[in-house]
């Protein structure tokens, strides 16, 4: 099998566990959340890079909606939240030479930084499209007093700040436990 069908499959997997882990009740209230499915495509896009990170997390977003997983008022809404944000994820895959290069020289420091980066990357990158999809979709259901801005952050930014928390605490973990999950490269599997 070539080594870009093994890539393409393993998003493939990737997405459909983060889409599966997203059943795990974290929810909190009706707007905050805490995503369990983020560090599996943190992961992924440390393990594999930027495009197929951002592929996977797209996916990732696209499956979401055939579960029936997702809240959607409008066409537009759905695209901004699903397609746009979920695949924004994927920009922790722009630390993915970086972390992997601090893994095999065994320097755990910079590798936790890297992943802590990264983490923090696809967290906000992703929030951040669903803070604009909160002001313009979701605004109307603000508190009295409250504008729809401030609305749509502190709920988008506490959900991305327990998201970015867990993620960077289980993407430690796995590092400290299974340091072989972030390489792309497994020779006696010849890919």
């Amino acid at each position: 099998m070539s080594k870009n069908l093994n890539i393409w499959i393993e998003g493939t997997i990737m997405a459909a566990l983060a889409t599966a882990l997203s059943f795990v009740p974290l929810d909190i209230g009706p707007s905050f959340s805490i995503t369990v499915g983020q560090p599996v495509l943190i992961l992924y896009s440390l393990r594999r890079g930027f495009g197929p990170g951002l592929v996977a997390s797209f996916l990732w977003g696209v499956l979401h909606i055939f579960v029936g997983n997702a809240d959607i008022l409008t066409p537009l809404q759905g695209f901004i939240e699903y397609f746009v944000a979920f695949g924004f994820s994927g920009f922790a895959g722009l630390w993915a030479n970086k972390t992997q290069v601090a893994i095999k020289e065994k320097n755990w420091g910079l590798s936790v930084v890297y992943i802590t980066i990264a983490s923090i990357v696809g967290v906000i990158a992703r929030y951040f499209w669903h803070t604009i999809a909160g002001y313009y979709f979701w605004g109307q259901y603000a508190p009295e007093g409250w504008s729809a801005w401030f609305y749509s952050i502190v709920l988008n930014g506490a959900s991305a700040l327990a998201t970015g928390i867990f993620t960077i605490v289980v993407l430690v973990i796995i590092y400290r436990t299974t340091p072989q999950l972030y390489t792309s490269i497994n020779k006696k599997l010849g890919y």
